[in-house]
C-alpha cells in the first residue's frame, strides 16, 4: 500500500470542524428540547387529552415515524417554498430535527404511561384531579422514569441524525469534512477526523445523560 497518511493537511481547517461541532451541537439541542416538549404534548394527548385532538395527533406521529427523515428535511427546506413558505437551511434543519424527535418521544412516552398501574390512576381521579393533574403529579414522572434509557438512547440518534442536515448545506461537523476534503482530497484522514469528534461527542452526551438521570431518577438507579 503506498498511500502515506497525513493528518498535518487536516489542522489548518481546525477552525472550520469546531464551527461544525458548535453548530451540530446546537441543532441536537434544540432539537431534543423542541422535540421532547412536543413529545410529552403529543402522549398527554393521546392518553389524556381532548378526543378531537387524538386523529391528527395520531396522523402526525406516524407519518413522521414511517418516512425517512432526508424527505422530511427536503419537503421542509425545498416543498415549502412552493405554498410561499420560505425558511433558511438552519431554520428548516431545526424544524425537521423538533417534528421528528417529537414523534418519537411522543410514542417512547406514551409506552411509559401505558405501563402506569390503573390503580394510581384511579386514586388521582378520586380525589377530584383533572386529566391534566392526574397526567402532570401522578402519570408523567413515574413514565419518564421507566422510558429514561430509551429517550436517551433516542437522544444520541438525533445527535448523530444531524449529519443529514448538510444535504442543505447546514454546515454541520458532515458539510465541513465534505468541504475539507473536496480541498485537500485527503478522504480518509478528513473523515476519520470528523468520524472521532461524532464518536467523542456521542460518549460525552452519554455520559452527561447518564448523570442527569442519576439526578432526576435516583431511585432508578438505586435498584440498578
Amino acid at each position: 500500500m503506498n498511500y502515506t497518511f497525513d493528518y498535518g493537511w487536516v489542522i489548518p481547517y481546525a477552525p472550520m470542524l469546531l464551527e461544525g461541532v458548535f453548530v451540530t451541537i446546537v441543532l441536537s439541542l434544540v432539537g431534543t428540547v423542541g422535540g421532547v416538549a412536543l413529545g410529552l404534548a403529543c402522549a398527554w394527548t393521546l392518553t389524556s387529552g381532548p378526543e378531537r385532538l387524538r386523529l391528527p395527533v395520531t396522523i402526525y406521529v406516524e407519518v413522521i415515524r414511517n418516512t425517512p427523515f432526508l424527505i422530511q428535511l427536503f419537503f421542509i427546506f425545498f416543498g415549502l417554498p412552493a405554498l410561499e413558505l420560505r425558511v433558511s437551511a438552519f431554520a428548516a434543519a431545526t424544524i425537521t430535527m423538533i417534528l421528528n424527535v417529537g414523534a418519537y418521544s411522543c410514542e417512547i412516552v406514551r409506552a411509559g404511561i401505558q405501563a402506569t398501574p390503573r390503580g394510581q390512576v384511579e386514586a388521582g381521579t378520586s380525589l377530584a384531579m383533572s386529566p391534566f393533574q392526574v397526567f402532570r403529579y401522578i402519570i408523567l414522572f413515574p413514565a419518564l422514569e421507566r422510558v429514561w434509557p430509551a429517550l436517551s438512547s433516542q437522544f444520541i440518534i438525533v445527535m448523530l441524525g444531524t449529519a443529514v442536515v448538510s444535504q442543505i448545506a447546514v454546515r454541520d461537523i458532515t458539510f465541513v469534512a465534505s468541504f475539507i476534503q473536496s480541498r485537500n482530497f485527503r478522504s480518509f484522514e478528513t473523515f476519520f477526523v470528523s468520524l472521532f469528534i461524532y464518536l467523542a461527542l456521542a460518549a460525552v452526551m452519554r455520559l452527561l445523560l447518564d448523570l442527569l438521570g442519576r439526578k432526576i431518577f435516583p431511585r432508578r438507579y438505586a435498584r440498578d
